[in-house]
């Protein structure tokens, strides 16, 4: 009986190895990074910025102004004050780039936008619109009455957000 031909072995020297720029890269090419201008929110930028490096991804800074409302009198419901957040949003805007210049510099690519309204569903709408692959969020480490009052808009985020989400907690 006669036994099948066999496929011969390649030698080593021939075997052919991708080159290390054009290795697949595992699906972190955008990071958005909610900013308050807190302390805590500035760490988490940090570590927003270690990821891009190591991943070569882009950062994309969020800021949200939320509605500045005011009770009125005499009964009338309340007033909406525009100039306040168009001048909210400006100074908001300017920082960021400021930030943006001083922080991340030429480290990734960046860039910010400046949003208005209800801080989590905005950050998640942002996250939602620019198709994002994670979120890095930093905790301010409320607890107990005032967690219970305020929320946390980082555990709002993490609960309800489709890509993944690094929290950074204070230090």
């Amino acid at each position: 009986m006669k036994q099948p031909a066999r496929k011969p072995k390649a030698a080593p020297h021939t075997a052919r190895r991708a080159p290390a720029g054009n290795a697949p890269r595992p699906g972190i090419r955008s990071l958005l990074v909610p900013i308050d201008f807190s302390v805590h929110s500035k760490n988490a930028l940090k570590y927003a910025i270690l990821i891009a490096a190591q991943f070569k991804a882009s950062i994309r800074l969020v800021y949200v102004v939320e509605p500045t409302i005011y009770p009125a009198d005499l009964g009338f419901g309340q007033v909406v004050l525009p100039g306040v957040e168009d001048e909210l949003r400006e100074k908001g805007a300017t920082e960021l780039k400021s930030l943006m210049n001083r922080e991340i510099g030429r480290r990734a690519r960046a860039s910010f936008v400046v949003r208005t309204g209800n801080p989590y569903h905005e950050i998640l709408q942002e996250a939602e619109e620019q198709g994002v692959d994670m979120i890095v969020v930093a905790t301010h480490g409320h607890s107990g009455v005032e967690h219970m009052l305020f929320g946390s808009t980082a555990d709002r985020i993490v609960r309800h957000a489709a890509c993944p989400v690094l929290t950074i907690r204070p230090q």
